[in-house]
């Protein structure tokens, strides 16, 4: 039996393990049926793009940036704007409020690929539900633009929607951030920034890095190669984004971040692809953030579902719960 593990590490529950056998066995059709038809050494090809891009030559990295950089379908209740040339904002047209909690959604892909296009589905069914806007963000890539380019974009994203709710018509007291792989590393480090002080009122994270080194742990070993995300390629993702700093800085590595600076951070959902190179870090990070963290782990899916199409049963229930939790948040409900 395949099981979906969910995670409640609110201090007054109970962990607890709830077995959904037919979506999460279609979770594991899925997945297999995704890595199946992705294509032979496309992510070695795409490691050594990214390679000769920090040597200099980008061309290779560029042509791949391109060919994932396609324009998301909307949905018929939800408009776009685009707010600057760097931020998208995803509008419900029909809603019961004028003033609607904000999630602000950073990209995956590496820190050196993605786009506001390529979270577009994503964005759009959360903004389809009705019940918040969603601002895209378009951050500076590596390794043209390391550490910290990337996250000076994300944190100014955050204050300028702070600054400008009342113009985009939602709450400034429900403002959360997102983010999957990479974009969930620049949601956490965004989040415990100085510049956002108690900006931040939830994380949304999928499968986030928060180690931008080899971890050396078990899932890294075992789903290191042939799971929708490989060491090699995720290695070179690191080293660009790094560029000549320290991989074990805690506004890289946030898993590294003290237990006092963990604290700071607000309610989080954590939502986890089981056999993922990440799976272990992930898991270790929100057991150190504790009472915080709601982590759900899809057993059987792998890498990816969030933006690629191909696991529409794993994106379909990472949006149900995103939406849920978000919603109770929104509320003030969730438990302090």
């Amino acid at each position: 039996m395949y099981g979906m593990v969910i995670l409640c590490l609110f201090a007054c529950q109970p962990v607890k393990t709830t077995e959904m056998t037919m979506a999460d066995s279609l979770m594991r059709v899925q997945a297999d049926s995704f890595l199946a038809a992705m294509p032979a050494g496309l992510q070695h090809r795409q490691a050594v793009a990214i390679r000769r891009a920090i040597s200099g030559d980008c061309s290779a990295l560029n042509a791949v940036r391109n060919a994932r950089n396609m324009s998301p379908q909307l949905s018929d209740n939800v408009r776009t704007q685009m707010l600057t040339p760097s931020l998208r904002l995803y509008e419900p047209l029909t809603h019961e409020s004028r003033c609607l909690p904000l999630l602000i959604y950073l990209h995956g892909g590496g820190w050196t690929f993605g786009s506001l296009n390529s979270c577009g589905r994503f964005c759009n069914a959360m903004a389809a539900s009705g019940r918040m806007k969603v601002l895209a963000v378009d951050y500076r890539l590596a390794p043209e633009h390391p550490f910290p380019a990337g996250l000076d974009d994300c944190v100014a994203a955050i204050r300028y929607a702070h600054e400008q709710a009342a113009c985009l018509g939602v709450d400034p007291k429900h403002i959360s951030v997102g983010g999957d792989s990479s974009g969930g590393n620049l949601a956490i480090a965004s989040a415990l920034h100085p510049s956002c002080g108690n900006l931040v009122h939830s994380l949304l994270l999928f499968y986030p890095v928060t180690k931008a080194y080899n971890d050396h742990s078990l899932s890294w070993e075992q789903y290191g190669r042939g799971f929708g995300l490989d060491a090699e390629i995720m290695e070179d993702f690191n080293r660009a984004y790094v560029g000549v700093g320290d991989p074990e800085n805690t506004q890289i590595s946030v898993g590294l971040c003290s237990d006092e600076m963990l604290q700071r951070l607000p309610r989080t959902l954590l939502i986890a692809a089981g056999r993922d190179i990440l799976c272990d870090q992930g898991r270790e990070f929100a057991q150190r953030v504790g009472a915080k963290v709601t982590r759900i782990e899809f057993s059987e899916a792998v890498h990816l579902f969030i933006t690629v199409p191909g696991q529409d049963k794993a994106f379909e229930e990472a949006v149900r719960e995103a939406i849920d939790y978000l919603s109770i948040c929104s509320t003030d409900v969730c438990m302090e």
